[in-house]
């Protein structure tokens, strides 16, 4: 139940839950990768590659940063190479870099449209394409390779979509990764599984979220300790399944979630979008 000695690749790891996701792996001594875009500060967006690298060396862990496009093909291969070759291999790629925008189909407009499919779909199939190679290696060496996408459970109901049909395709085209990629890769021994909030979960991502209430929501840690979980199970009987937070703690036996709560004592907590 530890990640040790693996190698993980996050994009989006320089704030929020995937900043969480890297700093958990590193109390166990793992290498994170951190590919994201955000090497100078911003006073909205806080947090930097630097940052984040720092935090993950002080909770234990080796960091890279690299200033990374998901979008963008040969960065993405660049900084794939660059990972194995300075960790000496890959063993995990989480895909939690994303684009939100809460917008009917007259108000959302196409540059904002393609920033959600560019990150969310294509970054995310990108970054699962340009890995599985190392992840296939580490599956021959009996290393427990993983591709965990944050991404929601699939539901073809119309309540998800006719408020914001263009997130919700972009949020689900990464959810459709795990469905057809955890088929597609289950012989060659790499689990391929999705990781969703039951809550909402306060970070930077809820300031573009008029009704999002952030005392109402759990802090990131409960993504990240889910995660572990999920990322320390046995890939090859783990994988297509598409996780909701609590479940996976409950199913390791955490089922006092007080902690996590961003307001000490809330038993109201707000629904994160996508939960049946």
């Amino acid at each position: 139940m530890s990640l040790r000695g693996k190698t993980l690749f996050i994009s989006g790891a320089s704030r929020g839950i995937g900043l969480a996701i890297a700093v958990r792996a590193a109390r166990d001594g793992a290498n994170v990768a951190i590919a994201a875009k955000s090497d100078q500060p911003n006073p909205k967006l806080p947090g930097t590659i630097y940052t984040a690298a720092e935090a993950i060396e002080a909770a234990g862990g080796k960091a890279l940063p690299m200033q990374v496009d998901i979008r963008d093909e040969n960065a993405v291969a660049t900084a794939v190479k660059k990972c194995a070759e300075h960790f000496g291999g890959l063993d995990i790629l989480v895909n939690n870099a994303s684009a939100i925008s809460l917008t009917g189909t007259l108000e959302t407009p196409m540059k904002r449209f393609d920033l959600m499919f560019g990150v969310n779909v294509r970054g995310t199939f990108v970054c699962s394409q340009t890995c599985i190679p190392y992840l296939k290696e580490s599956a021959k060496a009996g290393r427990n390779p993983h591709i965990l996408n944050l991404s929601p459970p699939l539901s073809m109901k119309p309540r998800w979509f006719a408020p914001h049909v263009a997130y919700t395709m972009a949020k689900y085209g990464m959810s459709m990764c795990v469905l057809g990629m955890a088929e597609e890769f289950r012989r060659d021994g790499i689990g391929v599984n999705a990781l969703w909030p039951r809550t909402v979960i306060a970070t930077a991502a809820l300031n573009v979220i008029a009704l999002a209430d952030p005392k109402r929501g759990r802090k990131p840690d409960i993504m990240a300790d889910a995660a572990h979980v999920i990322l320390t199970r046995d890939a090859r009987s783990c994988t297509g399944n598409f996780f909701i937070d609590d479940e996976v703690l409950a199913s390791a036996g955490v089922t006092d979630l007080d902690p996590y709560a961003v307001t000490p004592g809330n038993k109201e907590f707000q629904p994160d979008f996508f939960v049946d």
